[in-house]
């Protein structure tokens, strides 16, 4: 597996925070100039911004909302805009997030559950929605509804390979579009940073020809994480992952996935894919000295189908270390380097934590 190295150059542009009675209060906002090169993007440039804020009509207990927008163009004419966030309001009465993007970008394939390929890459072009809106039934218990739309037009294949072959379901186009109920609970201390409590996101999406689909399938998630702290410095948090997906007409862009920077540190995202997987990962988050801190993590992950629900006699391992850089309301620089026993380690920067 080729090394893959992202860095941002971190250097603050703007950050301020206003106590006033106006619509925002509590702002905090930072722009990054981002800078990156990748073996399949060559360099790579552009900036992203982040900001935080609380409303005003909002009382002090109120949870704080984050919004994130970037774009970014690499040396192979790519290019990658993205504008995540989570919003709380009405005094955390409603609660809604998404991860909203275009890309025109390429990837590695890997190949499916224990079939491993040689490295693929892949050019594709795909809008990304993935929406929650969600309102509070009882203290930290919300309801809502979950939308998952993509359109996967891929654009290039490597010769000969299992992409390029056609029996890959999904490998020249597809069109999800999802929709579905989702359950969250939150009880974390804070939204940011969490020194104990959890924060927790169950649904099931159908993906239909209803709904405007090119294919019908099922996909169940659970994503839930625990915080506790072990000091005034040291907190231990925890994450337990599942994806289980049911249909024939699964497309491998919508498989459930290991790696990347959230799930799973170390390797490649989609490294691991398979219509099943679970995963356990840990973190241990020390704040070593003002606004410096470090962290090590860990996780184990299981791929299966609808033949072997989970394949637990083949767990899949990483590990890794990084480093923190603490910004207004606790909203973490984070710096982290995965290691696996499958290739070349991955060095990731971002904004927040991985979970």
């Amino acid at each position: 597996m080729s090394k893959r190295i992202l860095l941002f150059f971190l250097f603050p542009i703007l950050g301020f925070a206003q106590q006033k009675e106006q619509l925002l209060i509590d702002k905090s906002i930072i722009a990054l100039p981002v800078a990156f090169r990748f073996p399949e993007t060559g360099w790579g440039g552009g900036v992203a911004g982040t900001a935080s804020w609380s409303w005003a009509k909002d009382s002090a207990w109120a949870k704080p909302s984050q919004a994130s927008l970037g774009l970014t163009f690499t040396q192979n004419k790519q290019v990658l805009a993205f504008f995540p966030f989570q919003v709380f309001w009405a005094n955390n009465k409603y609660y809604a997030n998404a991860d909203i993007g275009w890309f025109k970008y390429n990837f590695f394939y890997y190949g499916i559950g224990e079939d491993a390929v040689a490295e693929e890459r892949y050019d594709v072009k795909f809008p990304r929605v993935k929406l929650l809106i969600g309102k509070q039934i009882k203290p930290n218990v919300y309801v809502g509804a979950r939308v998952n739309y993509e359109e996967y037009r891929i654009t290039g294949t490597a010769e000969n390979g299992e992409l390029a072959s056609g029996r890959i379901n999904g490998s020249d186009y597809s069109r999800t579009s999802a929709l579905g109920p989702a359950l969250l609970r939150d009880t974390r201390d804070a939204v940011f940073y969490p020194r104990k409590g959890m924060f927790g996101e169950l649904n099931i999406l159908q993906s239909s020809k209803i709904f405007g689909a090119d294919r019908s399938f099922t996909q169940a998630t659970i994503d839930v994480s625990l915080y506790k702290s072990l000091s005034d410095k040291m907190v231990l948090a925890s994450n337990y992952y599942g994806v289980f997906t049911f249909g024939k007409e699964v497309p491998f862009s919508q498989m459930a996935q290991l790696g990347g920077p959230k799930k799973m540190r170390g390797i490649y995202q989609g490294f691991f894919r398979d219509k099943n997987a679970a995963l356990l990962q840990g973190e241990l988050r020390w704040e070593i000295w003002k606004f410096i801190g470090m962290v090590g993590f860990g996780s184990v992950g299981f791929l299966g189908n609808e033949t072997d629900f989970l394949r637990l006699n083949l767990p899949k391992f990483t590990y890794g270390a990084g480093l923190r850089i603490s910004t207004k309301n606790h909203l973490n620089l984070r710096l982290d380097y995965g290691l696996s026993p499958y290739g070349e380690g991955n060095f990731y920067a971002t904004i927040g934590e991985a979970f």
